[in-house]
This record gives structure tokens, C-alpha cells and sequence, in this order.
């Protein structure tokens, strides 16, 4: 049975590029490994500084966590600060990690680009406290998309040079987990690339979104005055909207379309209303369960607390071979 680690930051929703892209297939992952998932509040402050939203967002994550079919009596849910051991961790890899190696990280690169003015320790130390996540469970498996490549290659540097730094072999080295198919990258849908909160609100569409906002969303996305040549290879932003259809349509809807395409004779807004009622139909049972679970604060405290319970026990057996290959030890 392989640990499976996935994590995200409470800065937002889930949105549909999360869901296909790591918690499809929830249920056979929790049947065939060993789980920890969990709400990374300390990662979302390097971006959002502020408390301010940050408990409601922590409960909204949660509650679209189970809706989307996490099993807390199969897996471990809970909250990144409820286990301190992770900070440990994070302390002792950053002992470890070079600054020519973080500064050459796309991500620091990108949000260095984009918040210059809070360009901050904690986004350039980003893949050692991702490394910690991972490593104090010694997870085997990561549920990540496309663009996290990048931090689990890192997460594997930092784990090999631990052991060899130290003589041991306490971390093994993480994979992709992307149930045996690419790892899926959703687009967003202004076609400036991933879809992402940090691209902004009208890039995604979230799991929880009214159907007048999703409408909205979906009817702005980014087009042109349609092709001029028959099979003419489509523009980025425009196969975007495909590779959202292809996730929730109807093969024969996208043929449908494709050929629209190839004879010149696409009428984007009839594309996009289909889309909208696909969308729409594939987010409709998850927006309600969200709301069932959200309302229930006792049962959401509830999870939180048992999965905090299991992943320090999970930690704390880590943390005692590293403080021991370290050579931390207390003479209190």
C-alpha cells in the first residue's frame, strides 16, 4: 500500500481544473492507498498575508473536499498548521536547499513577476515547505497537475540529499500520482494558460458557482471571429474551451463542434451555451452536497480533528529519525 499526499491552499475554491486534475477518482485512491489530504494554510500566506476570510475559506475547502469524495473514515483530512512537525520539517530542509536552486523555480519566477511588491522568504522557500508537506508522511504518491512537476522534482532532490547528507534512508523519493493517464492541465478561460485563482476569478469556474454566474463566466471566455480556412489549426485560447468540453461533454458534442470548426461554420455562442448546460450538469450534484456539508460546523470540526489526530501520528514518527539523523536532541 503507497502513502498518497495531496494539499491545497485555502485562498479560493476548488474550481474544475482541481477537481479533474486530482480528485477524480477519489474513492478508488483511498481503497487502494493510504491517504492524507489536506487545507494548506501556511502556504497561503505567502500570497494572502492577512487573516482576514481565512477560517471561512479553511471550512469551505473542507466541506468541497468530502463533497468531491474524500471518506474521512478512509483517509486523513486535516488542516496544515495542526501539525506543527511540518514546520519542523520545513526548518531543516531549508538548511539543505540553495538559493540558486529556489530563485531558478518557475513559480518564484512567476509570482515574483507578478506581486513584486510582496516578493517575501516564504515564496522562495515555497518548494522546501511543499517538500515537507510530502516527506513527513513519506508519501510515494503526489495527486498533482502539469505545472506542479516542477516541486515534486524538487521535493525528490530534497529527499536524496537528506539521505546522503545524513547517511540514511529515511525519505523515499515521490511520484506523480495520475491515475495511470497525462497528467491533466485545465485551462482557463481567458486562455492566458492553467486554470488557477491566481489568474483571477472570471479564469475559473469553481465548484461551488451559481449557474447565472457559470453562464457568465463561460460566455466571456476568449474568442475571435472564427476560422477562415477549413482545418485550420485552432488558436491556444480557443482550444482551451475544447479541452474543457472534452471533460465534460459528450464525445459526440465535441465531434459535433470540431467539425463546426474545420468547415468554418462554428457559432461560438451556441458552443459556449453547450457548454454552459455540460458545465452545469456535471457541477450540479457536487454544489449541492458542498452546501449540505458546510452548514454542518460540529461534523466539519469533527473531521478536521481526527485527521489532525492521524497525520501528527504519521509525523511524529518521521520526526523522531530526523531529529536522531540530524542529531537534535534535547538534555532537558
Amino acid at each position: 500500500m503507497d502513502i498518497v499526499l495531496s494539499g491545497i491552499r485555502p485562498t479560493g475554491l476548488l474550481h474544475l481544473g482541481n477537481y479533474l486534475g486530482a480528485l477524480i477518482n477519489f474513492v478508488k485512491m483511498q481503497d487502494e492507498n493510504k491517504c492524507y489530504f489536506f487545507i494548506a494554510d501556511i502556504h497561503s500566506l505567502t500570497t494572502h498575508p492577512l487573516a482576514e476570510h481565512l477560517q471561512e475559506n479553511i471550512k469551505e475547502m473542507i466541506a468541497e473536499y468530502l463533497a468531491a469524495g474524500i471518506d474521512p473514515e478512509k483517509s486523513a483530512l486535516y488542516v496544515q498548521s495542526d501539525v506543527p512537525e511540518i514546520i519542523e520539517l520545513y526548518v531543516y530542509l531549508n538548511m539543505n536547499a540553495y538559493l540558486g536552486e529556489l530563485e531558478r523555480c518557475t513559480s518564484f519566477k512567476d509570482k515574483a513577476r507578478k506581486q513584486p511588491d510582496n516578493l517575501n522568504a516564504g515564496l522562495l522557500t515555497y518548494p522546501c515547505l511543499m517538500a515537507a508537506d510530502i516527506l513527513i508522511h513519506r508519501a510515494t504518491k503526489v495527486p498533482v497537475g502539469k505545472d506542479q512537476e516542477q516541486h515534486l522534482e524538487m521535493t525528490r532532490t530534497f529527499a536524496n540529499r537528506f539521505n546522503r547528507m545524513y547517511n540514511c534512508n529515511i525519505f523515499p523519493e515521490p511520484t506523480a500520482y495520475n491515475f495511470g493517464h497525462e497528467l491533466v492541465k485545465i485551462p482557463g478561460l481567458d486562455g492566458s494558460g492553467k486554470m488557477g485563482k491566481s489568474e483571477g476569478g472570471d479564469n475559473c469556474l469553481y465548484l461551488s458557482d451559481e449557474p447565472n454566474v457559470l453562464k457568465k463566466k463561460i460566455m466571456r471566455a476568449l474568442t475571435d471571429s472564427g476560422p477562415t480556412q477549413p482545418n485550420q489549426p485552432k488558436p491556444d485560447y480557443i482550444n482551451n474551451l475544447f479541452t474543457i468540453m472534452k471533460a465534460v461533454s459528450a464525445p459526440e458534442t465535441v465531434a459535433y463542434f470540431d467539425d463546426k470548426w474545420n468547415d468554418c461554420s462554428i457559432r461560438y455562442g451556441d458552443m459556449k451555451k453547450q457548454l454552459f448546460e455540460d458545465v452545469n450538469a456535471f457541477l450540479t450534484p457536487l454544489r449541492e452536497r458542498i452546501k449540505d456539508i458546510r452548514s454542518n460546523d460540529e461534523y466539519l470540526a469533527k473531521v478536521v480533528r481526527q485527521g489532525a489526530e492521524q497525520a501528527r501520528e504519521s509525523a511524529r514518527k518521521t520526526m523522531i529519525e530526523v531529529r536522531k539523523a540530524v542529531g537534535i536532541k534535547s538534555l532537558i
